[in-house]
């Protein structure tokens, strides 16, 4: 990879019905996504109805973009993101029902119904978490990865962040450290146009956000986000280069949510017809118009995928609403771990 490299994927060039990969990736990907889009539509439904508190945030509109970086890794790797993180442990092969139980706040949720929407849990597939302060992710996916690196692994760190919390000094740092280190870490971007509802040209006069890793000469690279082959190909490259202990690679993920920033924005900063012109765009009709076109799954095969999606949204709604809320002592617990016998206790 060359120290500064703007590229498009090859994909994104090309016809999204141009068959590129096995008919079991693309059906996949499809049922994925489908799954990501539905569940987090009935959950904007149940979060309007009160059935869960706390901040939401949706990625509706951005599936390819975990769906990619996840089919692009290898099982060990490690993610970390923001907290718009409900797709990321579906994505991992977790079954939705702990995601939304954990939005539920209840026991059986991914963090025990601790976290809530903003921070969701895995460690056994590799999710390092959701995390709510903007752009604490970005120096911890260092040190996860600084982590791999000590311990002898093969293991890639993915640190996703927003366009808005690339503005966050802790980037600096980090980016010089990962260099310096050869740290193995792709750092994503999941560029949506917009921190909380300020585009990005009001917030930078540098409109290329790949051009950051200029200055630590890390490799660097533009990427369609709207185009799940784009983004499946770009990981992929990334983790040969990262690997191969040659350092950090920074991808430029250009997205868009079609929803606003949380669930309380009214999205009045943009247009009605720059949204639609997005879901022209969609990363799922494009993956269905490829399957579609090379006959990939009949008629009746695909409503079986979107039949079995439903199925599996509605047991998952069953289950949060059917499983124990925590007992009180749960406040208590998992806040230290360990005993630490040098902590006197406190006396008035």
């Amino acid at each position: 990879m060359a120290t500064k490299t703007i590229a498009k994927s090859k994909a994104a060039a090309k016809s999204p019905a141009k068959l590129k990969y096995s008919k079991k990736q693309y059906l996949k990907w499809y049922e994925d996504m489908l799954l990501m889009r539905k569940i987090e539509e009935r959950i904007g439904h149940l979060y309007i109805q009160q059935k869960f508190g706390g901040f939401c945030h949706l990625y509706i509109g951005q599936e390819a973009l975990v769906t990619g970086t996840v089919s692009g890794s290898e099982k060990g790797d490690k993610h970390i993101t923001a907290y718009r993180d409900h797709a990321h442990p579906i994505a991992l092969g977790v079954h939705p029902k702990y995601m939304m139980a954990e939005l539920y706040g209840k026991t059986t949720g991914l963090s025990k119904g601790k976290g809530g929407s903003m921070h969701m849990f895995h460690k056994e597939s590799g999710l390092m978490g959701g995390h709510g302060i903007v752009g604490a992710q970005i120096p911890m996916g260092a040190g996860i990865a600084f982590a791999e690196k000590y311990k002898g692994t093969k293991n890639v760190t993915f640190c996703s962040f927003g366009d808005g919390a690339a503005r966050q000094g802790a980037l600096h740092e980090t980016f010089n450290m990962a260099m310096t280190w050869k740290l193995p870490v792709v750092f994503i971007i999941e560029n949506n146009n917009y921190a909380m509802g300020t585009s990005v040209e009001r917030t930078t006069n540098v409109m290329d956000m790949s051009t950051i890793g200029d200055s630590y000469q890390m490799p660097s690279f533009v990427v369609d986000g709207m185009t799940i082959e784009a983004v499946h190909e770009a990981i992929e490259d990334a983790c040969v280069h990262v690997r191969a202990g040659k350092g950090p690679v920074l991808l430029d993920i250009r997205t868009y949510r079609y929803k606003g920033h949380s669930m309380s924005d009214p999205q009045k900063y943009r247009t009605k017809q720059e949204v639609e012109d997005f879901k022209n765009q969609d990363p799922i009709d494009k993956v269905l118009s490829t399957i579609k076109t090379n006959k990939l799954a009949t008629d009746k095969e695909i409503e079986k995928i979107i039949q079995k999606v439903k199925d599996v949204i509605d047991e998952s709604v069953k289950f949060a609403e059917d499983s124990p809320e925590p007992e009180a002592n749960e406040l208590y617990e998992d806040v230290y771990i360990g005993d630490y016998p040098y902590i006197m206790e406190y006396k008035d």
